[in-house]
């Protein structure tokens, strides 16, 4: 989805972490959805930019954008 994502299954069970790290996008997400400021985020992850975070954000919001095809609606 994105270069700053990584999805590997040796790394953190295959949960997406920023790459080069083992930082869960969840773990930024959730402390941005807390009201984290991005100096707070950055300050407890130091490989975190805000490249990274703009990522994460854009890999949730293609997520959440998902669809399910007619068939799996119906199911």
């Amino acid at each position: 989805m994105n270069s700053r994502i990584q999805i590997d299954p040796n790394v953190c069970h295959g949960k997406p972490v920023i790459r080069g790290t083992r930082v869960l996008v969840s773990t930024l997400l959730g402390a941005l959805g807390a009201g984290d400021s991005t100096e707070m985020i950055f300050a407890d992850y130091p490989g975190v930019c805000q490249e990274d975070l703009d990522a994460a954000l854009e890999f949730a919001s293609r997520l959440s954008d998902y669809q399910t095809s007619t068939y799996e609606a119906v199911a």
